[in-house]
């Protein structure tokens, strides 16, 4: 059947060369390409996490409010209006999309995927985030504003503490979305696994496509088994 001779070929039986997966050199070829799709996705990650970090407090309502901050103006509300814009915009144009038009800009390589990467991921994790602050309890910030306490200490040891663990997992749970992403964007000439993926592709190395699915696998159990250990200390 087809698929059985795809599977063949992918296996390298009735080659005469050995399979790029027995060849050691290979190994060492395509592992610093799995670097580089890992290096990706945590770049990536962290332009993601950069912007949430500014900007998930004035996204949230109650904050931009002032239900939850205690501290009312017009200027709050149009900035809580343009980010949720920037919101919608980020998350719903595909990432793929975007390195394609990113990749005019800069040199091919992991600079363009990553970019693409964090801006769709900004705008994901930036409605999760706010979520998660407007459905905080209010009892800590009320406490606070009541005895005196400005809008940054009722933001730094009454919001703060209660959104950035919840914050934290969900920028590892994207992370773990991202490393299986991020070979579709290298692609379009963004590096990584994906760019090679995409040339033995065209020109029908099969095993190296072995190779590099195999790679791909061990980067997903790396990044999975990470994100677990680290959500288990966010907690």
């Amino acid at each position: 059947t087809g698929a059985g001779s795809f599977v063949g070929q992918l296996l390298g039986t009735g080659d005469a060369k050995s399979p790029a997966f027995l060849v050691g050199d290979q190994w060492v070829k395509t592992g610093k390409l799995a670097y580089e799709t890992l290096a990706m996705s945590v770049l990536a990650m962290g332009i993601a996490g950069a912007c949430v970090l500014i900007t998930f407090l004035p996204g949230a309502r109650n904050v931009a409010s002032g239900e939850l901050s205690g501290f009312r103006s017009p200027v709050w509300r149009v900035f809580y209006l343009a980010l949720r814009i920037i919101f919608i915009i980020t998350r719903g144009v595909p990432e793929l999309f975007v390195a394609m038009i990113i990749i005019f800009f800069f040199s091919p390589g992991i600079v363009p995927g990553a970019i693409a990467l964090g801006l769709h991921n900004y705008g994901i994790l930036g409605k999760l985030s706010t979520e998660v602050v407007e459905n905080l309890d209010y009892r800590p910030a009320r406490a606070l504003r009541s005895s005196g306490a400005g809008m940054l200490q009722v933001l730094a040891y009454a919001i703060l503490p209660q959104a950035l663990p919840q914050l934290l997992t969900y920028l590892l749970y994207r992370w773990e979305v991202v490393i299986r992403t991020s070979i579709v964007v290298g692609f379009v000439s963004a590096g990584g696994l994906g760019r090679e993926f995409r040339l033995d592709m065209s020109f029908f190395r099969y095993t190296d496509i072995a190779l590099l699915l195999i790679w791909y696998l061990i980067l997903v159990v790396f990044v999975d088994l990470v994100s677990m250990y680290l959500r288990r200390l966010a907690r």
